[in-house]
């Protein structure tokens, strides 16, 4: 490693006990990267700072001397003198239903190996829904602990987006939302995956196709209308009734495949928004008697571990969260440093995962209703024996 000149231990104003005449005394600083680059010391540092009026060949060269010689940029002076924390922000909501999955793990670590490559560290908090989350964003921002903002979880009104819009300060969407005036993101096309799944157990031939959204974010009104553009694009029947929303949950799948498949055409196959919904017609198709990949077809969206492990394996369509973390931290960061938001927009496919839960359908609707109707015949007479049994 480079080690910066030193004063001559003979020289004036130097003893031999002198720590600042050790070559472990004092930092690399710039005025060593620049007399190692033959740089002038602002060239040096609006490198180092990332700025485009510097060539990327000169800034990787920079970047490169900084490396081998040990340079490390004192945070807080950096902070003082072009008013950035070097921190990118992220406010986690609590209660969320997806607040404790392994792929939250992936974003932030894919954060924050690409806040770290890039020399910013990465601020965390938690907060509650509504005014509590405003709240929070707004502390933070009094007290300058981010440069930036990642919102993830976008809304179609977001009042997160219209606090840092008002603050002027910089963020970027992991998702879209209703207004994209001044927004950068980083988004996967669920709209697409879900035309896709659609289109997928129609070329198998099903003809009764019913989805189940997913709450209200702004992504639920994407995917709904992918899957039913699929459902015009394959010409099966629009029926309003195969579609039900608000499913977020195993409890909340559940429910809503029980209602589907009560309806006097049920729908022999399921697509879903979110695979934790997906579960939940497994459970679903448990209580009836059904087989999921047999009886009935599902395909999902997410591509969490737990869908995998299903039996049978989720069909879903994978997102690659870790890169998505990484990604969106570059955005911001290029944001931070004066980008237009508008250049800063992307879309990325979501990748299929087949599993056994989906195939050719081996019922008929009307079969199909006549199982489920079984089934729930069946379990009233066992309720009934049941409550009718001495105590």
């Amino acid at each position: 490693m480079y080690q910066p000149e030193t004063p001559d231990p003979a020289a004036p104003g130097a003893t031999q006990g002198d720590a600042s005449a050790s070559p472990r005394a004092r930092r690399v600083t710039i005025d060593d990267l620049a007399r190692r680059l033959g740089l002038t010391k602002g060239t040096v540092s609006r490198a180092l700072n990332g700025y485009s009026d510097i060539s990327h060949r000169t800034r990787r060269r920079v970047a490169q001397a900084a490396e081998e010689m040990g340079y490390r940029p004192l945070a807080q002076a950096q902070s003082i003198r072009t008013g950035r924390t070097r921190s990118l922000g992220l406010v986690l909501e609590r209660g969320g239903h997806d607040d404790q999955r392994p792929f939250l793990a992936e974003f932030l670590e894919g954060l924050t190996l690409s806040a770290s490559e890039a020399g910013w560290t990465l601020t965390v908090a938690t907060a509650g829904p509504g005014d509590e989350m405003t709240a929070t964003l707004g502390r933070l921002i009094d007290e300058r602990k981010a440069d930036g903002f990642v919102l993830p979880r976008t809304r179609t009104s977001d009042p997160r987006i219209a606090l840092l819009r008002a603050a002027g300060v910089p963020f970027v969407l992991y998702g879209r939302t209703g207004d994209p005036a001044g927004c950068a993101w980083y988004d996967v096309e669920g709209e697409a995956a879900m035309r896709e799944a659609v289109l997928r157990l129609a070329a198998a031939g099903h003809r009764r196709v019913g989805y189940i959204g997913g709450g209200d974010f702004h992504y639920a009104g994407l995917r709904r209308a992918g899957a039913g553009s699929g459902v015009a694009e394959a010409g099966l029947p629009a029926d309003p009734e195969l579609f039900a929303e608000a499913a977020l949950t195993r409890e909340g799948g559940r429910e809503a495949a029980l209602r589907l498949w009560s309806l006097p055409q049920p729908p022999t196959a399921l697509v879903c928004a979110v695979d934790m919904a997906a579960l939940g017609v497994y459970r679903a198709a448990a209580e009836l008697g059904l087989s999921v990949g047999r009886d009935v077809s599902v395909i999902s969206y997410d591509g969490i571990p737990e869908a995998a492990h299903a039996d049978p394996p989720l069909t879903t369509y994978h997102v690659e969260t870790r890169a998505a973390g990484g990604r969106l931290a570059e955005l911001l960061i290029a944001l931070c440093r004066g980008a237009a938001p508008e250049t800063l927009r992307e879309t990325v496919r979501a990748r299929l995962r087949p599993g056994g839960s989906d195939g050719a359908p081996r019922l008929t609707p009307d079969e199909l209703a006549a199982r489920v109707a079984q089934a729930r015949t069946g379990h009233r007479r066992s309720s009934t024996k049941w409550e009718e049994q001495p105590r």
